[in-house]
């Protein structure tokens, strides 16, 4: 047994990268997913981006743990054959826009049908309703209409920014694999299958609320625009390198000043209490600033963290990877793949205690395991080459049998 999920099966029917790092969340933790692919229109992200002898960073970093199977579900014999391997399954993920599957004729209504007590799953960019819901979306178009963008620029007065990674794509894929575990725990009590939406623009305005959406939470009582608490971040300049410090509470704030021989300010009323800082804050950040460009970064890490003060070094990703810390945890390692060669991944997050997760394979080539699969449900040898050669299937030679 590898990981909790170890016992069911997904069958995935995504790409790009919110599914699939969903689905792949899932089969880190042990569950069987079989990724589905076109024979004529596979992942796009098998042949997008950075790679190495065929295999992309992008698809070997979202498809690890799983098995491939590639079928022409617009086939009248694919589409069969995608619904004995959905009769076999616990979950189907899908990513089409909506009113595609109706056509496909592998809609909730027609899967569950063959597998009564399915957890079918429907990830879209805007949701099945609205004026945008069967438009195109990217994570950049996200990040603008739910007002990611304005919050990264800091004040609704400033040029809104993207943040630098494809967050709403990554945190629907978070918030997906974690509905599927939910509905799954559901099911066990039950005994029912349901159907689970989960869009990016939901996922990005939820994740939002948490933290950024305080002016909207009072009915009647909105911040009409908001601004920015402070002009400045807390990266830091020194006589070296960038560095982030961060004193929120009192002792923090006294063992600073004290370290950086700022002991005056102790005494300055803008900086008295957390809230006072709060409100002084671009005055305080440039005082720290200030001092911080006296010394050199090393000298000012070692110091400060001696004073109880939190900071760090800020790292590139390269330089990220050998840090102490990062090797400690052993987040980041390194196994071999039998197409791509040697890789570095981030292992899952979570961590099992009875039941650890390991990264049973690589991502997989395009119809890698066909013969496999649909063996396991009842095809023979002669069955699978007949749609082979019909295009209904794609099959690499070294499955077969």
């Amino acid at each position: 047994m590898s990981g909790p999920l170890s016992g069911y099966r997904v069958i995935d029917v995504t790409n790009v990268i919110a599914g699939p790092f969903a689905t792949m969340m899932l089969a880190d933790q042990g569950a069987d997913v079989i990724k589905v692919e076109a024979p004529q229109r596979p992942d796009h992200t098998r042949h997008a981006g950075h790679g190495n002898t065929g295999m992309t960073a992008s698809f070997v970093n979202n498809n690890r743990n799983k098995r491939s199977v590639s079928i022409d579900v617009k086939s009248d014999d694919g589409r069969d054959a995608l619904k004995k391997l959905v009769a076999t399954a616990d979950v189907f993920i899908q990513n089409f826009r909506p009113g595609v599957v109706e056509r496909l004729g592998v809609s909730e209504a027609d899967l569950r049908a063959v597998k009564p007590d399915l957890i079918y799953v429907s990830m879209s960019g805007w949701g099945e309703n609205g004026p945008l819901s069967h438009k195109p979306v990217y994570d950049p178009i996200i990040q603008a209409l739910s007002g990611l963008a304005t919050l990264q620029a800091g004040s609704d007065q400033e040029r809104p920014r993207l943040i630098r990674t494809i967050l709403p794509d990554k945190l629907t894929g978070i918030t997906a694999a974690q509905a599927v575990v939910a509905a799954l725990a559901g099911r066990a009590k039950t005994g029912e299958g349901q159907h689970v939406k989960v869009s990016m623009l939901d996922s990005i305005i939820a994740f939002l609320w948490s933290s950024d959406m305080g002016g909207q939470t009072f009915v009647d009582n909105e911040v009409s625009e908001q601004r920015a608490a402070t002009f400045i971040d807390l990266i830091y300049e020194t006589k070296t390198d960038y560095i982030t410090v961060s004193t929120m509470t009192n002792v923090q704030w006294a063992a600073f000043c004290k370290t950086a021989d700022r002991e005056h300010l102790l005494s300055d009323e803008r900086f008295s209490t957390p809230a006072l800082r709060d409100r002084n804050a671009d005055e305080r950040l440039s005082l720290i600033q200030e001092a911080l460009l006296e010394r050199p970064a090393a000298e000012w890490l070692k110091i400060l963290d001696d004073a109880g003060v939190p900071c760090a070094p800020v790292l590139t990703r390269k330089e990220m990877i050998s840090h102490p810390q990062v090797e400690a945890s052993g987040i980041v390692i390194e196994h071999d793949h039998p197409h791509a060669g040697r890789l570095r991944q981030a292992r899952p997050a979570a961590r099992f205690e009875g039941t650890p997760t390991a990264i049973r394979n690589g991502a997989p080539l395009l119809g890698e395991h066909t013969y496999d699969i649909l063996g396991e449900v009842g095809y023979s040898d002669a069955e699978i080459d007949a749609m082979v050669d019909a295009g209904a299937l794609h099959a690499q030679q070294q499955d077969k049998p």
